[in-house]
């Protein structure tokens, strides 16, 4: 007998059952198509790998690079810099590397020795056509790594120490990118962030013509564009993205070592996926325990149990800590320094180090003091046009959003990159697919000659030239960021008589040469100037690196707004019309700016005329832009109809011409009775502190130049374990905390560390004591590593 289904009678219960299963089935349906339409499931395109490894320089006696400013001498670490590397290849092909300092800009020596040592290392795998080193662009690092005698005047001429560390650092996480390539996906966003940079040179960008400013809704670009690495076995394992701000957060009286925004950016970063993935395991930030039992062996004393309930603290543990004091100074290894450190740098087994990177564009003409410019002595707006207060330049400073407080505005700055890198990162759905590719050349910008449009239909091309480099007046008065000194002043195109008497005792510009940088007055005939060696460069490299749908311009210098986006979208409208459909007009341009050397600003010719700081600062002439697109073009036509182009000229290497007077460092001592790595002055007796609250401890210690404690830590904060062991939680990379390094007296041999932790609200609870490291040099040259510790403290 068959039954009619129709007529079957299904409990309420199994209803609901089924229609949940037949929910759920759907939902996963959905969820795989959405996986597989972005192609989650489909078989990695490329090889990837990222890297990354400290080049924190001399903490101490040498010049920072970026202002200029003789008086600003590293004295310590405001967080460490590092070089952040990716690779991407095709699996049986051509490969290409990508590096972002935590520097002011590329060196062209320190890329030359880079790519000796990758030659060394690889053969032909790695080289100047498809490797690019690209500077943060952070007025807050240790100088002296250029070869040209202009960029290294303020830092006494070379400096061994900043620029080793650079190329040693590069070589290593390179290494580190090639050891970890995997197969797997790039994912590319972009997104606009608009509280992270204004114009500082308003008046100049106003003499672009104003159809072409009626096409941008902003002065400055505010687009950020991320790449997001995902290994097919490990997951994300890295985030580049470019943005164009400057670095000067931190003032030109700044004397810690620090990445500026983009450097915190990268480190905030990197913490938060860290902390994100490991869910497995207790985060520092969401350490609780309900109860732990304290055991000091090391003192000799053995404590009771005690109870920390909702995060409070019992009385006893004030007991435990007014029994812990200072362990006074002691010998150590190196590596006690090394093995403290809170991140480690190879991830959990065989799992890369997730490396996030904060890359500079043409970040020419924009501040990250997004308040605006005003006068220090009357709190007012700066003059418009020349950027002084009653016609001094000197009392005109830009403001960043933490103002006063230069650290809190490049933690706000860095919080709003970090947050829109974040929220592409999450949300990328763009995989990038087609080939890699890339073409180098290297230009003599001293003498190009540029073909202009046609100043009307069926005219012939006008031809005109480069110069030589030379700095204009606007140069010396500096920018909002950083003022000059003495009277000059940005939109000078005239100069002063007496300075013109000065400049021509170092080299008298020649008429050609004076009508060829014409409305710039010369201030400084650089290009021209070849005692004891070359001034400034000529010889310089421009590149372009592609990965599918993304095409990278490696540019030597800093693009102001509008010069970048004429060069982007020059590049795009020759690749456009000869590409062969492969991704039709998604095609995504981003200049990489201060890459394989440096030779200071690129404006529009109309923004030249003005010769604010950035006009007076664009070395090659008013043509100057107009050359580099024109050279882009050509790179970027035989790129599209695979010709190869000649290499060109090779810049100097300058290695063996170099000059230093930086005195070394003599004898370190301490008075007598005193140990290198006892504290001079510790934490009050029964400190208890609050979240936010700051605390100072000074240590007896030596000349930071006698070891950088590269990935190591010269501070350190550590917090007491349930067992007795001390953890380290907080070290020199962590922004809360900062080293202080000082000497009594200009000439003295003692030094103090003065290392200071502001407790950040997520701070766990509990016992911390401060740990610093260092090593001291005495008269013979020997160098022996030390560590003290202070008191213990507790943070309620």
């Amino acid at each position: 007998m068959c039954m009619n289904p129709r007529n079957w009678i299904i409990p309420s219960e199994l209803k609901m059952e089924w229609i949940h299963r037949l929910t759920f089935i759907f939902l996963c349906t959905l969820m795989l198509v959405g996986f597989f339409s972005r192609g989650c499931f489909s078989r990695p395109n490329y090889l990837i790998g990222t890297g990354s490894y400290d080049i924190t320089g001399p903490a101490a006696d040498v010049n920072m690079m970026g202002y200029a400013n003789m008086e600003q001498i590293a004295s310590g670490v405001h967080f460490r810099l590092r070089a952040r590397a990716f690779i991407a290849g095709e699996p049986n092909g051509k490969r290409l590397v990508f590096v972002n300092l935590d520097a002011c800009m590329a060196s062209q020596l320190v890329t030359i020795k880079v790519l000796e040592r990758l030659k060394s290392r690889y053969g032909s795998l790695y080289n100047e056509e498809n490797v690019a080193i690209s500077g943060i662009h952070t007025h807050s690092g240790p100088g002296g790594y250029l070869q040209y005698v202009v960029y290294i005047v303020t830092s006494l001429g070379f400096v061994p120490q900043s620029f080793d560390v650079i190329v040693d650092g590069i070589e290593k996480s390179i290494i580190q990118a090639h050891q970890n390539l995997h197969p797997g996906y790039i994912y590319i966003n972009k997104g606009e962030l608009l509280d992270a940079g204004v114009s500082r040179s308003p008046s100049s960008y106003l003499n672009n013509p104003p159809d072409e400013r009626a096409r941008y809704k902003y002065n400055v670009d505010k687009d950020m564009t991320l790449l997001k690495f995902v290994d097919a076995k490990w997951g994300p394992v890295g985030s580049f993205n470019w943005f164009a701000t400057h670095g000067t957060s931190m003032s030109r009286t700044n004397s810690l070592i620090s990445g500026d925004n983009k450097g915190a950016a990268a480190r905030f970063m990197e913490d938060w996926y860290m902390q994100r993935s490991d869910s497995s395991q207790t985060s520092r930030d969401d350490y609780f325990v309900e109860e732990a039992i304290y055991n000091v062996s090391s003192l000799g004393q053995s404590y009771r149990r005690i109870s920390i309930i909702d995060r409070s603290l019992d009385d006893s543990l004030h007991e435990i800590a007014a029994s812990v004091k200072s362990t006074g100074g002691r010998l150590t290894e190196r590596s006690i320094s090394v093995s403290s450190r809170v991140r480690g740098s190879t991830g959990n087994g065989d799992k890369p180090e997730f490396v996030a990177a904060f890359c500079q564009s043409n970040c020419g003409d924009v501040s990250p003091n997004v308040l605006g410019a005003f006068c220090i002595d009357t709190g007012l707006p700066c003059d418009f046009n020349h950027s002084t207060c009653n016609g001094k330049n000197e009392l005109c400073y830009g403001r960043g959003p933490g103002y006063p407080d230069e650290f809190a505005s490049t933690r706000i700055i860095a919080e709003r990159q970090f947050n829109k890198a974040t929220e592409l990162f999450n949300s990328a759905t763009e995989q990038l697919s087609g080939a890699i590719d890339y073409r180098h050349v290297y230009l003599d910008f001293s003498k190009i000659e540029v073909k202009l449009p046609p100043v009307a239909p069926g005219n012939p091309e006008p031809v005109v030239k480069t110069c030589p480099a030379a700095m204009g007046f606007a140069f010396a008065a500096g920018t909002t960021d950083g003022p000059g000194a003495f009277d000059f002043q940005q939109g000078d195109d005239h100069g002063n008589p007496f300075w013109k008497l000065v400049r021509n005792l170092l080299k008298e510009p020649t008429e050609e040469q004076v009508n060829c940088q014409k409305p710039k007055p010369i201030l400084l005939d650089t290009g021209e100037m070849s005692l004891p060696y070359p001034w400034a460069p000529a010889i310089l490299p421009i590149q372009i690196l592609r990965i599918g749908q993304l095409v990278i311009l490696s540019a030597p210098g800093e693009f102001t707004t509008m010069a970048g986006r004429r060069l982007r979208e020059a590049v795009k409208e020759t690749l456009l019309p000869n590409k062969s459909g492969e991704h039709g007009h998604d095609i995504h341009v981003v200049i990489a700016g201060l890459t394989n050397t440096y030779s200071q600003y690129v404006t529009t010719f109309e923004e030249y005329q003005v010769q604010r700081y950035e006009g007076g600062s664009t070395l090659y002439g008013p043509h100057t832009l107009s050359a580099y697109i024109q050279e882009f073009k050509k790179l970027a036509i035989a790129m599209v109809n695979g010709e190869v182009v000649e290499a060109g000229p090779s810049p100097p290497d300058l290695l063996d011409k170099q000059i230093s007077l930086l005195p070394p460092v003599i004898d370190d001592m301490t008075p007598l009775g005193i140990n290198f790595g006892d504290v001079k002055q510790d934490v009050p007796k029964n400190a208890s502190y609050m979240k936010e609250d700051i605390v100072e401890v000074t240590f007896w210690s030596s000349c930071p130049r006698n070891d950088l404690m590269t990935e190591g830590t010269f501070s350190l904060v550590e917090l007491l374990q349930h067992n007795g062991d001390w953890r380290p939680v907080y070290d020199d990379d962590d922004f809360c905390l900062r080293f202080k390094w000082s000497r009594p007296a200009p000439l003295s041999a003692y030094s103090h560390a003065t290392i200071r932790w502001e407790i950040p609200k997520t701070a766990t609870p509990g016992i911390y004591r401060i740990r610093h490291f260092n090593a001291a040099k005495n008269l013979l040259g020997s160098i022996q590593h030390f560590t003290g510790s202070s008191s213990a403290f507790i943070v309620s």
